[in-house]
């Protein structure tokens, strides 16, 4: 049988992989994501949100979910490339045909498929919630300050409330809230000047 010479552009930079990739790439075909490439390769939307990703490296070839961190994961498969990094992403990495087991690998792009349409995605405010009840105090007292505080996005509500609990004396804490008092009622973000 002729090799198809079209199909082999796109795996060039992926060292040999090909028959693995399109193996994956088939299974990925039976579900209702649409195939697009972005950064050379090629990558699976459900209502143009980046759902998995396929391609090869030196040593393996790999599937990622862009929310991996959503996934069950009972199989123990996926692993974060980048602890520090990578919030959200995760991997499952192959070294040959014969580990993709197709019910496996369909049942996690299922479950991403349908962790995408839940709307599930990581804000940046995940690392711990921060509660300052000398800010909540404030507020309570002053109705405008709280509306204005919750027209911030969750990341800058996160970055004045880290400024003012990360002060170790209460009288510091206070001095930060009158100085951020009269940002969050004009609508300027912590570190605005500074983006």
């Amino acid at each position: 049988m002729e090799p198809e010479s079209d199909k082999k552009h796109v795996w060039d930079k992926v060292n040999n992989w090909e028959e693995e990739l399109l193996f994956l790439k088939s299974i990925i075909d039976k579900t209702e994501l649409t195939e697009t490439i972005k950064w050379g390769g090629p990558v699976y939307v459900y209502n143009t949100k980046n759902v998995v990703g396929i391609g090869g490296f030196k040593d393996y070839f790999t599937i990622w979910f862009f929310n991996g961190v959503f996934l069950k994961d009972e199989k123990k498969k996926l692993i974060n490339a980048q602890e520090d990094k990578t919030k959200s992403l995760r991997q499952w990495r192959f070294t040959s045909k014969e580990e993709v087991n197709e019910k496996e690998v369909l049942e996690y792009i299922l479950e991403a498929i349908e962790n995408e349409k839940q709307g599930k995605i990581i804000k940046p405010t995940k690392k711990e919630t921060i509660v300052s009840e000398l800010l909540e105090r404030e507020m309570n007292q002053n109705p405008a300050l709280l509306e204005a505080f919750q027209k911030f996005s969750p990341y800058k509500q996160y970055e004045f409330l880290e400024y003012i609990e990360s002060a170790k004396q209460e009288k510091t804490k206070l001095s930060r809230i009158e100085k951020v008092i009269p940002m969050i009622l004009g609508n300027i973000g912590l570190n605005d000047k500074y983006r």
